[in-house]
């Protein structure tokens, strides 16, 4: 499952590549959807080398092959926090709410530390961390998994939004300063692509 549910999240990606560039250009290089996409075909090569279907070896390998290839912060963030992503998994994992609960922390953690930023600071972190509290145990309490991947989804969608109203502190947006208001923060809008896609599989999985 983690394999398919992979090449879902890498044929999204690339299917936004102009989209995610458009947003780039207006407050960056404009060459995040081109980065993005740069990754994910590293990842489907990544994947196509690998035999194993064990979820941690293919975090594992999808995060190399990220670092590897794309350029910009985006490949060091996104690839550390998927290498972080696989240390907490091994091969019985299954998506629920405790593993995504896990899956999140560890990437939120490790991109935290490696990006130094938070919540608030305009970057994926304000799409990543809604996403990791709606797992938490004391969120979950009489909620099945597919409302609670609605209701991540959601979440992911309104921290999206929120970071129109952000000043940019990070990365080339944070040279704009009070100009980078108005503007959908690219990292975050990825972030969103990757898990909207993430929960489309994992909803017409459960109900196959």
């Amino acid at each position: 499952m983690t394999r398919d549910a992979v090449t879902t999240v890498i044929k999204a990606l690339l299917s936004e590549k102009d989209f995610l560039n458009d947003l780039d250009e207006k407050i960056g290089d404009g060459d995040h959807g081109l980065n993005m996409a740069r990754g994910a075909t590293a990842a489907a090569d990544a994947l196509e080398e690998l035999e194993d279907d064990d979820p941690k070896k293919i975090l594992q390998a999808v995060g190399n092959a990220v670092i590897m290839n794309v350029g910009g912060s985006a490949g060091s963030l996104y690839g550390a926090g998927l290498l972080a992503a696989a240390e907490v998994l091994d091969e019985n994992s299954a998506p629920d709410a405790p593993t995504l609960e896990k899956v999140f922390g560890a990437i939120v953690d490790e991109i935290q530390q490696r990006g130094q930023a938070t919540q608030g600071d305009k970057t994926m972190l304000d799409v990543l961390i809604p996403i990791h509290e709606t797992f938490k145990a004391e969120n979950c309490a009489g909620k099945n998994f597919e409302t609670l991947l609605t209701e991540a989804r959601d979440a992911a969608r309104d921290g999206l939004e929120i970071t129109k109203t952000l000043i940019a502190t990070k990365g080339r947006a944070a040279a704009l300063k009070k100009k980078s208001v108005g503007f959908e923060d690219p990292g975050a809008a990825s972030a969103l692509i990757i898990f909207r896609a993430l929960c489309g599989y994992w909803k017409d999985s459960f109900r196959a």
